[in-house]
């Protein structure tokens, strides 16, 4: 056997040696495969000898790696991510603001590929598993040396020497100039993340249609880890055949719902690939979809460095449509990255949760014969997939043979695909199968099935840490006693009923008094009496025993421990919600009541589900009961319970949760809880408190919530069956080296939710209502986007707020978007509509001037101070989906549109454009003025 020999050359670079570490053999003069030296290797018979050329001195030796690195730790090294795996990195750290956050930049080194990773799935982009990099060479760079300037250093080893295998082995791994198979990238960052980065990358798959992870695999110690927490956010909505009908909608989690599993396996090698051949059978019509990464994309054909073992789970959900449905109901699709041989924990789990197995191979032979042997009490049926021409195919019907009565099948389970097989007919071969499959009783199994049983096998379930578990406890005793929401409300969350309404009722009118030009001082006094009633019969309350659960889980001590909790209740809530809210989306269009008129306040737009909202809405009215009470001297200072929840509503801000701002119960600001809220953010942030507001405004299921989702990473509720009907805020921190040059530390995103219901009456209270509170939101912000579903639909409540804002001078950088709700394929702005929404005003926009009493009122929008015409304040964006639900997949024309609006609306805070910045301080007395 030929003796390798290796050159480490000294360039003076920043990449680990071992990146220009070169063996060849010098017979066939290719690169030696280390999978071909290293079983002749034995420990005992090391002989190393190190050789330096040149007289190079002892220091060079230190360059050596002292402890054996594996493949992972060579991995997470290549893409900066080491440094996190005892620190993880925090879902906090991938939404900041920061230079990156503008341009639309290309990875140029591989630790540029985690954040461009991230960057692209937070804006729902279908290219994010794309690692190409683009190699930058600066026109400064020095020249590479010539060979006789450089150092170098011989090393000679015996072929037995196991030191020469494990130098070998870091060369086959990627270099800065190779690029990263995307599922490595996948791993290596799902395991440098904590449990809620986890969680929001799976979920932002989710969306973009992609295969999703769901054993984890650990390729040093063998421990794999089955993703259950990270598959818990993620909601599917289908329709059940026959078709589409009230009763035949559901919308569940896909962690509990069961569903018949299919899993695709590879044993030894495989001329097909079971990606390919599962994107086409999850592919409707002629329309593919990759929603597995395969060996035909881009990058497909890098070698896996530690992915393989990584088990993928993907769905089908039917549109009740049969001319577009493959299934008449939903289906779990498994994959299996590697060779059922060395991955066969994983196998073993795929055997007992799926309802068939499909096996890949070219080859059978007596190794893998004893692996499926040993399977023979599994009730699962096995399905083959051969190329028998490129294997040994008499070898292999010999084996099949044997199989047959241990694996209770017969020649229909035996299928063949070479080159010449027709796609198309194997496709649906393999549907029929499936279908079959589905029509006769079978296994149906939820993801919480699967984690039990990977439990059993000794794989560890990410949700079984003590913090998790804690916190979900705490979250049971607070839901197993809600039988009825409604009744709940009433009862537990007392504070929030006819006290709260009439109280804000009160203060409404003691309010608008102070404006007046004489108000009367009896008048005035009646109302202060009727206020400190109502404030005292709230505070002779003591909070429920939920309220308490509730408070003790935000109080932890641990912040992990708190983040579950609250995540567990979202979850938790939304199994009780009412059943009447779990409808198509379009039966509850006809739930809004009809506007105008004296309309009640407190009737809804729509039945409001029980949130997490509520217990700090009940938080809420303690602490202003209390400091009502506290102001007018009726309860000493030293007797107050309930100071400290704003602290405690400030660290759940400052951790991604979007807290209400205007109460969607009443309609109303609760101006004490919201101000002792801010003046504890102050405090937390001590000098980081510059601050600009960005507020996003529009009627209902304009697609508002998802745009301000998919801009910024954010998590405020969306589709009416779900979302409250309060304006939220959530806080967003800017990155310290990027505030100075962007001019704030934090951006205070304001989402308008359910305030604004596009009322074509200009009259009634609901009306004066909607414009007040836009007004207000406006009044707040440094920047408004108005999001448009049609191009001549601006609410008559936003246009009375243009108005107001416009005699007092403030006037926020304003962005109109108009979201394509419908259509998908259409391109980008069109003129015209930027001339429709320019045109002279229509019915709503003269009653609200009527209302403000200007004469000018008849004017155009154009007209206005802050539309500039020669400006872009008008966006088009592309409908959200290719394809059809539930199915589809976000539009990439969509993400790019949404990235080009980000990148403008930052620019315009950084150029001055939105108004002058304010601190916290200042927007406390913002908030009382207004």
């Amino acid at each position: 056997m030929w003796t390798p020999r290796t050159r480490r050359v000294a360039i003076r670079s920043p990449l680990p040696w071992r990146d220009v570490c070169v063996g060849k053999c010098p017979e066939e003069g290719r690169h030696s495969d280390l999978g071909e030296v290293a079983p002749e290797i034995k420990a005992s018979e090391r002989r190393t000898a190190v050789a330096i050329a040149d007289g190079t001195n002892e220091a060079q030796d230190n360059d050596f790696p002292t402890v054996e690195r594996s493949r992972l730790q060579e991995m997470l090294s290549l893409l900066g991510l080491e440094m996190y795996q005892v620190q993880k990195l925090s879902l906090q750290d991938s939404l900041q603001i920061s230079f990156d956050s503008m341009k639309n930049w290309a990875p140029q080194v591989p630790k540029d590929l985690p954040w461009n990773f991230l960057r692209k799935l937070q804006a729902l982009n279908a290219d994010a598993r794309n690692t190409t990099m683009v190699l930058d060479v600066l026109p400064d760079a020095r020249p590479v040396e010539k060979e006789s300037q450089m150092e170098e250093e011989i090393i000679y080893w015996d072929p037995a020497d196991d030191l020469a295998a494990d130098i070998y082995s870091f060369s086959e791994l990627p270099t800065p100039d190779t690029p990263v198979n995307p599922l490595d990238l996948l791993c290596a960052l799902l395991i440098s993340s904590d449990s809620f980065l986890q969680q929001e990358i799976v979920l932002k798959m989710a969306l973009c249609q992609f295969a999703l992870p769901l054993v984890l695999p650990d390729s040093e110690n063998h421990y794999h880890t089955f993703l259950l927490w990270a598959m818990r956010g993620i909601v599917r909505t289908w329709w059940s055949q026959p078709p589409r009908g009230v009763g035949s909608f559901r919308e569940d989690s896909v962690v509990l719902s069961r569903a018949p599993a299919f899993a695709f396996v590879r044993m030894d090698v495989s001329s097909n690939s079971k990606s390919q051949l599962l994107n086409a059978v999850l592919s409707p019509g002629h329309r593919q979809w990759d929603c597995f990464w395969h060996r035909d994309l881009n990058l497909g054909t890098n070698a896996r460095e530690i992915s393989d073992g990584l088990v993928e789970i993907s769905w089908f959900f039917p549109s009740g449509r049969e001319d577009l449905d493959i299934f008449p109901e939903p289906v779990t699709f498994l994959n299996l990255r590697g060779d059922i041989g060395s991955h066969w924990l994983q196998f073993k789990l795929l055997t007992e949760i799926s309802s068939a197995v499909f096996i890949l191979t070219d080859n059978i032979s007596k190794k893998e014969y004893k692996l499926l042997y040993s399977m023979k009490e599994s009730t699962t049926k096995y399905y083959f997939i051969l190329s028998p021409y490129r294997g040994k195919r008499n070898t292999n019907l010999r084996f099949l043979n044997k199989l047959i009565p241990v694996l209770k099948i017969d020649h229909s389970h035996v299928l063949v695909k070479v080159s010449s097989t027709d796609s198309d007919s194997f496709v649906k071969r393999i549907r029929a199968i499936v279908g079959n499959v589905l029509r006769a009783p079978c296994r149906r199994v939820s993801v919480e099935d699967m984690a039990h049983a990977a439990r059993k096998l000794g794989l560890k379930v990410d949700e079984d840490c003590e913090e998790c578990q804690k916190a979900k406890d705490r979250m049971e005793r607070i839901t197993r006693k809600i039988k009825d929401s409604d009744a709940y409300r009433r009862d537990e969350l007392r504070l929030q009923g006819d006290p709260w309404r009439k109280a804000a009722q009160v203060e409404k009118e003691f309010c608008q008094l102070q404006w007046a030009v004489d108000p009367p001082e009896k008048h005035r006094a009646e109302l202060r009496r009727r206020l400190l009633e109502l404030r005292m019969q709230q505070n002779s309350h003591d909070p429920s025993s939920g309220v308490q659960e509730f408070i003790s889980g935000i109080s932890s001590p641990s912040l992990s421990e708190k983040q579950y909790f609250l995540r567990w209740m979202e979850w938790g809530l939304a199994r009780v919600a009412q059943p009447r809210l779990r409808q198509p989306p379009e039966t509850l269009l006809t739930l809004r009541p009809k506007h105008g008129g004296a309309t009640d306040l407190g009737e809804p737009l729509w039945p409001e589900p029980l949130g997490v909202e509520h217990f700090l809405r009940e938080m809420g009215q303690f602490y202003e009961a209390e400091s009502c009470l506290v102001e007018a001297g009726r309860l000493p200072a030293g007797q107050r319970r309930f100071a400290h929840f704003p602290g405690l509503a400030s660290e759940l801000l400052l951790t991604g949760l979007p807290l209400e701002l205007i109460d969607g119960s009443t309609l109303s600001m609760p101006i004490r809880w919201v101000t002792g809220l801010l003046k504890e953010l102050h405090v937390r942030l001590e000098r980081r408190s510059r601050l600009v507001v960005l507020s996003a405004l529009g009627v209902p299921g304009t697609g508002k919530s998802t745009l301000l989702n998919t801009m910024f990473g954010l998590r405020f509720a969306t589709g009416k069956s779900c979302s409250p009907r309060g304006a939220f805020m959530q806080l967003i921190t800017v990155a310290e080296g990027f505030s100075q040059d962007l001019g704030c530390d934090h951006i205070l995103v304001i989402d308008s939710g359910g305030l604004i219901g596009g009322a074509l009456t200009s009259a009634g209270d609901r009306f004066e209502l909607e414009a007040s509170l836009a007004t207000l939101l406006m009044g707040l912000s440094n920047v408004t986007v108005i999001s448009l579903a049609e191009t001549k639909d601006i609410p008559a409540a936003i246009l009375h707020a243009f108005l107001r804002l416009e005699k007092t001078g403030h006037m926020p950088n304003y962005q109109f978007v108009y979201q394509n709700l419908h259509d998908v394929s259409v391109p980008g702005p069109r003129p015209r509509d930027k001339r429709q929404l320019l045109d002279p005003p229509g019915d709503l926009s003269r009653a609200a001037a009527q209302m403000e009493k200007q004469s000018d009122g008849f004017r155009a929008l154009a007209g206005l101070a802050f539309c500039d015409p020669e400006k872009q304040h008008i966006w088009h964006i592309p409908g959200l989906w290719h394809g059809a639900p539930p199915m589809a997949a976000v539009s990439l024309a969509y993400s790019e549109a949404i990235f080009e609006l980000k990148r403008c609306l930052l620019e315009n805070i950084r150029n001055g454009l939105s108004n002058q910045n304010k601190n916290i301080q200042q927007l406390i007395e913002l908030v009382r003025r207004l």
